[in-house]
């Protein structure tokens, strides 16, 4: 499923119009991410946990040529399953 299909989602349990089913699925992903950027942890009961981790700065190695790169630190987006969802899947 893809952002549209969300969207058809919601268009088909709320009804109104397609454009208002697509910007609330819009806002909501916006927000998870506005969050994130600002360094919050977005919970959904039953879903899980959307967070952002510190990766440290690492040496790689470039596989065409050999040569090693450094890879500064940066922040990286993270999920952690709820129980619910886990359970769901198995």
């Amino acid at each position: 499923m893809n952002k549209a299909g969300l969207a058809d989602a919601v268009h088909a349990k709320l009804g109104g119009t397609k454009v208002q089913a697509e910007e609330v699925v819009e806002i909501i992903i916006n927000q998870i991410v506005s969050t994130l950027k600002s360094g919050g942890e977005v919970s959904v009961a039953g879903l899980g946990i959307f967070s952002t981790k510190q990766r440290a700065a690492r040496t790689a190695r470039n596989p065409r040529t050999g040569a090693s790169v450094q890879v500064p630190a940066m922040k990286v987006p993270k999920f952690r399953a709820a129980k619910a969802l886990k359970d769901a899947v198995k």
